[in-house]
């Protein structure tokens, strides 16, 4: 299986939901495309949002992270990452827990070695 094949439409049109197993208030999502833990993501930070209660983060697929508007504070590392920053994290990498105090935006997208794989071919 794989994520559905989608032309372009607006991302308001998918509405925003509690992050899944989330211990912490102010952590939302708007699925663009997923299959399984694989997706495509746009979370959102309320201000104020503290993701301490979910613990330090890692998971068994790559994630890439681009940050669409305000900041967020890494916990475990003391760095502060803003509006135009970009990570790239492979299976196991460890990151967080977070603060924003004013809030944040990110633009994520999910994939396991054989999707990256898949798609390089196909471009």
């Amino acid at each position: 299986m794989s994520k559905p094949a989608l032309e372009f439409f607006p991302v308001t049109d998918t509405g925003w939901t509690p992050v899944p197993g989330s211990r912490c208030e102010g952590l939302d999502e708007r699925i663009l495309a997923q299959d399984g833990e694989i997706a495509t993501r746009i979370l959102r930070f309320a201000p104020g949002t503290d993701t301490t209660p979910n613990g330090e983060q890692s998971h068994d697929f790559w994630e890439e992270v681009y940050i669409l508007s305000g900041s967020i504070h890494d916990l475990g590392i003391g760095k502060t990452f803003t509006a135009g920053m970009y990570a790239c994290r492979p299976p196991g990498m460890k990151h967080g827990p977070w603060i924003s105090p004013d809030g944040c935006m990110t633009f994520e997208a999910r994939y396991t070695r054989g999707d990256a794989s898949a798609r390089g071919r196909s471009q």
